[in-house]
């Protein structure tokens, strides 16, 4: 599928080569703002998925990916050295998205600033949600929020990042 262009997503919204570095709530919430659909079809599904499955081999990652727009899922894949928790861990991640709007790191780091945790302070049973990072909502301009591009099984800035440079990659198509 062919995207337009859009110049602020190869402005490169994730820091590439300060892995340490903890992005600011200014710099996620930049990200969703910024990493819109024009619109988002099955198609696009296997295609996201596809680039979220090849940079994962790339980097021998042994995570699991999992796609769901509207309560239906689009794609799913689980590399190798993935495991079942990685496919409940991509459940509560993407439970907090449809819940919050928001990517699910960003919800616990909102949470963080405000000197508090998700766990202690949502009212939510964290055995079903989870604000760690990995899971980011699938936008569509003039719709919002349809659905959520997840990825378990690495360290949860890793996950977060690994979901955003597909989403800027896939854009830029």
């Amino acid at each position: 599928m062919t995207h337009k262009s859009n110049p602020s997503h190869s402005q490169g919204l994730t820091p590439k080569f300060h892995p340490e570095l903890t992005p600011s709530l200014e710099e996620l919430e930049k990200q969703e703002r910024v990493l819109v659909f024009p619109r988002f079809t099955n198609d696009d599904a296997w295609t996201l998925g596809s680039l979220l499955v090849e940079m994962a081999r790339e980097r021998q990652a042994p995570v699991a990916i999992d796609i769901h727009r509207s309560g239906q899922q689009l794609f799913h894949a689980a590399l190798p050295g993935s495991t079942p928790d990685n496919d409940a861990w991509i459940a509560r991640k993407r439970r907090v998205v449809e819940r919050y709007g928001s990517a699910s790191y960003l919800v616990g780091a909102r949470f963080r600033a405000k000197g508090s945790t998700f766990e202690e302070s949502s009212l939510l049973d964290p055995g079903t949600y989870a604000a760690h990072g990995g899971s980011f909502p699938i936008t569509v301009e003039g719709v919002g929020v349809i659905g959520a591009v997840t990825v378990s099984g690495l360290p949860q800035l890793d996950d977060h990042r690994m979901v955003v440079e597909a989403l800027e990659r896939f854009l830029d198509r």
